[in-house]
């Protein structure tokens, strides 16, 4: 690996990887993915199911654990995370899934992931992997060194007139930027990365990153992404605010119980998460 990426990726937050998965890997990602949208875990939401315009998020499917563990063992993953990171380790969280289809899917609000998992440290990262040839105009978009604070309160996503109502509240986290309505004043407003992507590449993102975007339009109708996340030596707990208004336990709505022994700033390790290297 070239150190300007792993530069890219430490001051950064988020790389692109051309080519990263050839045509027979990215085959059985792609059944790993259809099989995930059809056999949905506790944590799914949809909107629109059985129509031409769907929506469709999952996290950490209790059912596809153990084939996902299988298919990400077998994929470059862990050893490009070890050496982007520098890590003697590297383990493998979970999945995320999206689909958006039909042309209409509005862009995802901004936000961290760490608003709503307990996690810090560097050795985080997402790995997004496309399907579609995917244009710049409708890619996720990243704040350039966002990753390195602060840790904004998420937004609950609830409220299409209020991007930033906040997930936690009273205070416990700052309150995000209306970022869209800034750029909306000054398009220069932030410093934006963003990539065109084509099958087999993959867009590797801190999750502490704030991020958004993805949407679907008339021109690029649907959407199918996997998301694999995985960390490194260099990852600790950080519990979520207490006494939170969303009623969010500290340890986070995944792997609540097997994470509630872990104190703040401890090693993030469990038996659970699946290691790679």
């Amino acid at each position: 690996m070239h150190d300007s990426l792993r530069k890219a990726f430490l001051e950064d937050g988020a790389v692109l990887i051309k080519g990263l998965l050839n045509k027979e890997q990215l085959t059985r990602c792609r059944a790993a993915y259809d099989w995930s949208v059809e056999n949905h875990g506790p944590h799914a939401t949809r909107m629109f199911d059985g129509t031409v315009q769907q929506s469709h998020v999952d996290n950490a499917n209790p059912l596809a654990k153990e084939r996902l563990e299988e298919l990400v063992a077998s994929l470059p993953f862990g050893q490009l995370f070890a050496d982007l990171w520098g890590s003697s380790n590297v383990w493998y969280f979970a999945e995320e899934v999206f689909l958006k289809a039909g042309g209409h899917g509005a862009r995802t609000l901004w936000h961290q992931d760490t608003s709503y998992l307990p996690w810090a440290g560097q050795h985080w990262g997402n790995a997004w992997i496309s399907f579609e040839s995917v244009p710049k105009q409708n890619a996720l978009e990243i704040i350039r060194g966002s990753h390195r604070g602060p840790r904004f309160d998420g937004t609950t996503f609830c409220d299409p007139n209020d991007p930033t109502q906040p997930l936690h509240g009273r205070g416990a986290l700052p309150r995000l930027p209306d970022i869209e309505a800034e750029r909306k004043l000054s398009p220069d407003a932030y410093d934006i990365l963003s990539w065109a992507t084509e099958p087999g590449d993959v867009v590797l993102i801190h999750p502490g990153s704030l991020h958004g975007g993805a949407p679907v339009d008339q021109h690029f109708p649907d959407r199918h992404t996997f998301v694999f996340r995985f960390f490194g030596d260099d990852a600790t707990f950080h519990p979520l605010p207490e006494e939170s208004e969303s009623g969010y336990p500290r340890e986070g709505v995944l792997f609540t119980e097997e994470l509630s022994n872990l104190q703040p700033g401890d090693p993030f390790r469990h038996p659970t998460f699946r290691q790679l290297v």
